[in-house]
């Protein structure tokens, strides 16, 4: 990767919001936050009246596209199912926290620790082979499943290795 800061990360939402056609707008694009961002939304009398508020406004200034909307604006989030708010919420979260959309995990096998980028698209196994595979696990059985694109592989040695193929282990 180049020292470039990605400022812009592509979502999927987990439900979707159906526009006044009934069309069905999932793909969506958030940038970082600014200080404003945060501030700003803090004089909105919506917000005064109700800090909860703070969220929506907040949702509406860094989703900078979804779908084929011409904006997003405060009623578009406030009519986002609850899942797609939490979905957004986490990935505000993971890119002004950590610059990336990265989480953070364990690998159950071996115990090394190691971040992966969190996608949409791809699902890969993880699988375990060699002597610190689990016991009643064969050595070629996918164990788990993930939904990262682009990470790195993890290996652990051993025979067979330990191979984090792109992805967070569902425990």
């Amino acid at each position: 990767m180049s020292g470039a800061l990605q400022t812009e990360f592509p979502f999927t939402l987990p439900q979707g919001f159906a526009d006044e056609d009934g069309t069905l707008q999932r793909e969506g694009t958030m940038r970082l936050a600014t200080a404003a961002d945060e501030i700003l939304p803090l004089k909105d009398p919506r917000v005064k009246a109700n800090p909860s508020y703070l969220t929506v406004i907040l949702l509406s200034r860094v989703v900078v596209s979804l779908g084929t909307l011409d904006e997003v604006t405060p009623h578009t989030v406030e009519n986002l199912f609850v899942s797609d708010i939490a979905y957004l919420q986490a990935l505000y979260e993971r890119v002004n926290s950590r610059g990336a959309d990265t989480l953070d995990t364990v690998c159950p096998g071996c115990g090394e620790s190691f971040s992966v980028e969190v996608g949409d698209a791809a699902v890969t196994a993880h699988t375990h082979g060699g002597a610190d595979a689990p016991a009643d696990a064969p050595d070629d059985a996918p164990s788990v499943s993930t939904i990262a694109d682009d990470a790195d592989a993890h290996t652990d040695g051993g025979e067979g290795g330990n191979e984090h193929e792109g992805g967070v282990p569902w425990d």
